[in-house]
């Protein structure tokens, strides 16, 4: 049942985020991505910020639609039109670096960005 882990994941957001997120605009991202207690995976990725509360990464053909609230992000993974994951997760901005788990899947995540020269 999906509802008692949504309210799991909601309580460890109480911790909330400690930064906002970057301004409006085109990014260099690296995202890494550990599954278990493996070793992060990391590669480039191409990053939008919509505003100060969406962003969109792209990793080739795989794009993650992310919508920040004041502690908790919403995850949509997608593949061109289809959905392929979506989860709600605590956030953090560590040394700017967005930073969230997937609990379920025992996955962590990290976003830097880079703001691209004109």
């Amino acid at each position: 049942m999906r509802a008692p882990r949504l309210a799991g994941w909601l309580l460890l957001a109480a911790a909330g985020a400690s930064a906002a997120a970057p301004n409006a605009g085109h990014y260099d991202g690296r995202f890494c991505v550990a599954v278990g207690g493996a070793a992060a995976d990391c590669g480039p990725a191409e990053v939008e910020v919509l505003r100060s509360s969406r962003m969109r990464v792209r990793i080739s053909d795989i794009v993650y639609h992310l919508t920040l609230h004041s502690s908790q992000l919403e995850v949509v993974l997608m593949h061109g039109t289809m959905q392929i994951d979506g989860f709600v997760a605590p956030y953090d901005w560590a040394d700017g670096a967005l930073q969230f788990d997937d609990l379920v899947k025992r996955t962590r995540y990290e976003l830097s960005l880079t703001p691209r020269k004109p």
